[in-house]
């Protein structure tokens, strides 16, 4: 990975991106069309084109994504961190495994309703598809099991052509201490969901996380940056893209990025895209669109 590419955030497409939200909690439902400006019948179309005409106008060494970015739904450790508030959850509660009554740690499951918080996303994926949003040509996400269940529900019925998620380590959240931060084995990720593609060296166990070493935003950000380097540098199979005609060489690079995460991993992304800072709740509802530039 080049140590030398750098990332930025291409504004003026979406409503998100007023800076007016910055350093607020995008805590409204999504608009229409995941709110893009163009309010027109044709929005989502002439979206692709403006990204296309990018591509093909950027020099050699420039390249443009849009990538959609989701937060996993309620997890039960999202309702111990409400029950016992932030100081004490961060102090105590969010070393141990529960409390008698929830269960948080290792890697916790969706609640219910961060189920029900998942299927409102599908729900906001099939109307967008429905006019005229191409399906992502690849989507990564976590390996943690809350939002492995978000991305699969959140794509259910729409991923026509069967494209596998791939399950990448840098795209947890942050890791250490907490234990609902501790991911499971490869071979449990295999044998629950065999469904998408782990990442070339994925260890069986969880090799990073320490119970009492966590990771400073600065760690986190070394992190999002390879997997941004991932994405834009060695992502290179063939693409199902919709416009191959922008094409600068004989690879077809992917265009339309989905990221199903965390919210640490979603403020350093902002961080090194050197994007205004904002905050995403939990819950595929509140997606996130961006263009990204890498050069």
């Amino acid at each position: 990975m080049s140590p030398h590419r750098t990332y930025e955030t291409v504004v003026g497409y979406f409503s998100q991106d007023d800076p007016k939200l910055a350093g607020g909690w995008i805590d409204q439902p999504l608009p229409p069309r995941f709110g893009l400006i163009d309010g027109s019948p044709e929005s989502w179309y002439k979206f692709i084109a403006s990204i296309q005409q990018l591509n093909i106008e950027a020099p050699s060494h420039v390249q443009y994504k849009v990538f959609f970015l989701g937060r996993h739904g309620e997890g039960y450790h999202n309702v111990a961190e409400e029950k016992y508030r932030k100081q004490a959850w961060d102090d105590y509660w969010s070393k141990l495994n529960g409390d008698g009554e929830l269960t948080w740690g290792p890697d916790p499951d969706l609640t219910s309703r961060g189920e029900g918080q998942a299927d409102q996303a599908n729900e906001a994926w099939k109307t967008e598809v429905l006019h005229g949003l191409p399906f992502p040509e690849k989507l990564y996400c976590s390996p943690l099991t809350r939002t492995i269940r978000t991305s699969q529900r959140t794509f259910k019925d729409i991923n026509a052509d069967g494209r596998k998620t791939t399950i990448v380590e840098n795209i947890r959240e942050i890791i250490g201490v907490h234990t609902c931060d501790k991911r499971r084995t490869r071979t449990y990720i295999n044998q629950t969901f065999p469904e998408y593609s782990i990442e070339d060296g994925f260890a069986e166990e969880d090799e990073l996380w320490r119970p009492d070493i966590r990771e400073t935003e600065a760690d986190v950000d070394v992190r999002v940056k390879a997997a941004l380097d991932m994405i834009f540098e060695n992502d290179k199979e063939q693409c199902n893209a919709m416009f191959p005609l922008w094409l600068k060489g004989d690879e077809n690079p992917c265009t339309v990025i989905s990221i199903t995460t965390h919210g640490g991993f979603f403020g350093s992304f902002l961080r090194v895209t050197n994007h205004q800072l904002v905050y995403l709740p939990t819950g595929g509802t509140y997606l996130y669109p961006c263009i990204i530039s890498s050069s």
